[in-house]
């Protein structure tokens, strides 16, 4: 009787239902079964133009960028009991239910629409999954087909700030925020600097600055980090401020919240040139590389191979974590020799535009499908030109290929002055205004949004004034009157006037 008693029990707690239910359902399947709601987050004038100059970098070597985040503390080595010491029986376990996991797309065709946050659809706006990118239609509807199961979408638009959604059940409901981008520039020897880039985060502290714009290849064809381009090693990119902790540096701005922005200067390319001497415009005196009057070599914008190089270096940069890609000096020389620049194609009206146009447009295709922003550097007198400005932009066929069209507004650039100021030094605001205002009208019918660079440096076409906080102040207001997505401050020492700037808490209070 004992033993058949003992037999009873033991069968019982071996068979017992919850015990069946158990063994019986494997955790994936478990996990499969679930179903969450899906999750959003923030991820985060005259045809013959003198040159528009940007000021020569600091050359000042940097240092070592600071860690970006807290080391983890080590975990502490589990307690073992004295070996003198029994354990104790082990409490029987309560099984709670595990937490439900976000589950995959019903169906490889997802649907949905886009909206604003008034509800309003946005036309035009991208969804990105995987390398795949479509835009909304007029109602802010889009589609997107054999979407993976696990694969998040991106959802973007220029003026607004980016989401990324999770795998969901129905139609999709994207609603975005309205983002104004305000930046400051860091020089790629000024980033590596502790105090330069100090002085800048500080003020994204206190200001209303929230973003950065960085030398990622800079004026002379240096790449700010180590990069694995192969045609980048093979040309000697590598610079001497290359820095060596760039990803620590790219967490600790992504931790306080800031907006990344890698300038590209794209033509302008001093170590391509030098090393690809075929890549290069070549000087019809000497058969060697051309130079302007930096003695700075430039390489062909008609060389498709110049455009995938600097195509492979943006892309570089969005994987090391840049919200935005910037090309800068994406344009035919203005300063030097120019009738003894000699390039693949005949320079004329009718071929530089379709160049410049041609690798804008191969740029945003490429770069947009990986979920960044694509904009481009313009010369500010291109607001009032009808033609190309002799360089290859005309505002038309340039907007169709942007998100973000980022002229070059400083007043002391339009050294001719422009209709109705002839010293655009006296008026700042009004030049900004003007300038913006003619940008965006002639931008219209596309998505892409005017945010332009702003002067904080002292004047150095017409009286050599001083910009202060006045001036810095009234460029801002006239961008936002004449209904500019933000703008970016230069300055060639990255000395910022802070003063100029609105402080987080009347921000707040708005």
């Amino acid at each position: 009787m004992l033993l058949f008693t003992i037999a009873i029990v033991t069968g019982y707690g071996v068979l017992s239902p919850a015990t069946s239910r158990a063994k019986s359902v494997p955790p994936s399947a478990m996990v499969a079964s679930a179903v969450v709601a899906a999750s959003v987050e923030s991820t985060t004038a005259p045809a013959a133009l003198p040159a528009q100059p940007r000021d020569p970098e600091v050359v000042k070597p940097g240092d070592a960028p600071a860690a970006a985040a807290r080391p983890t503390p080590p975990t502490p080595d589990p307690v073992q009991p004295r070996p003198e010491a029994r354990p104790s029986a082990p409490e029987p376990q309560v099984v709670k239910p595990e937490p439900l996991p976000e589950f995959p797309w019903p169906s490889p065709t997802v649907t949905g629409r886009v909206l604003d946050t008034e509800r309003k659809p946005l036309a035009g706006a991208s969804v990105v999954v995987r390398g795949v990118e479509v835009r909304t239609d007029a109602e802010g509807a889009f589609k997107l087909e054999r979407v993976p199961p696990e694969a998040s979408l991106t959802v973007k638009m220029p003026g607004f700030e980016k989401v990324r959604l999770a795998p969901m059940r129905g139609t999709v409901e994207a609603v975005l925020r309205p983002q104004a981008i305000k930046a400051a520039y860091l020089t790629y020897y000024g980033v590596g600097d502790r105090k330069i880039r100090g002085r800048v985060l500080d003020l994204a502290t206190r200001t209303e600055l929230n973003a950065v714009v960085i030398d990622v290849k800079g004026d002379r064809g240096w790449i700010l980090y180590k990069t694995e381009i192969p045609q980048a090693v093979a040309a000697g990119a590598k610079g001497p401020a290359t820095l060596r902790d760039f990803d620590a540096l790219m967490a600790d701005f992504k931790s306080r919240g800031i907006y990344t922005i890698a300038r590209i200067v794209t033509f302008k390319d001093n170590i391509l040139a030098t090393a690809r001497p075929d890549l290069a415009v070549i000087d019809t005196r000497t058969g060697k590389p051309w130079i302007d009057n930096e003695k700075l070599a430039w390489v062909d914008p008609f060389r498709e191979e110049v455009w995938a190089y600097n195509i492979a270096i943006a892309q570089e940069a969005i994987r090391r974590g840049f919200d935005e890609i910037q090309f800068d000096y994406v344009r035919f020389p203005t300063d030097g020799k120019l009738g003894a620049a000699k390039y693949a194609r005949p320079n004329s009206k009718d071929t530089r535009l379709p160049a410049i146009a041609g690798f804008l447009a191969k740029a945003r295709r490429e770069l947009g499908a990986s979920g960044a922003f694509v904009a481009a550097d313009l010369f500010g007198y291109t607001a009032f030109n009808e033609n190309d400005t002799d360089i290859g932009q005309r505002i038309e066929e340039l907007a169709l290929h942007l998100d973000y069209i980022c002229p070059m507004v400083y007043p002391s650039g339009y050294h001719k002055g422009i209709p109705g100021f002839a010293n655009p030094v006296l008026v700042p605001g009004k030049v900004v205004h003007e300038s913006v205002r003619l940008i965006r009208k002639r931008a219209g019918g596309t998505v892409a949004q005017v945010r332009p660079w702003l002067q904080d440096f002292r004047d150095y076409a017409f009286d050599r004034r001083i910009f202060g906080v006045l001036e810095v102040q009234a460029q801002i207001r006239g961008t936002e009157e004449a209904g500019g997505s933000g703008w970016m401050l230069w300055n060639p020492r990255n000395d910022y006037t802070g003063s100029a700037l609105r402080g987080k808490g009347a921000l707040a209070g708005r």
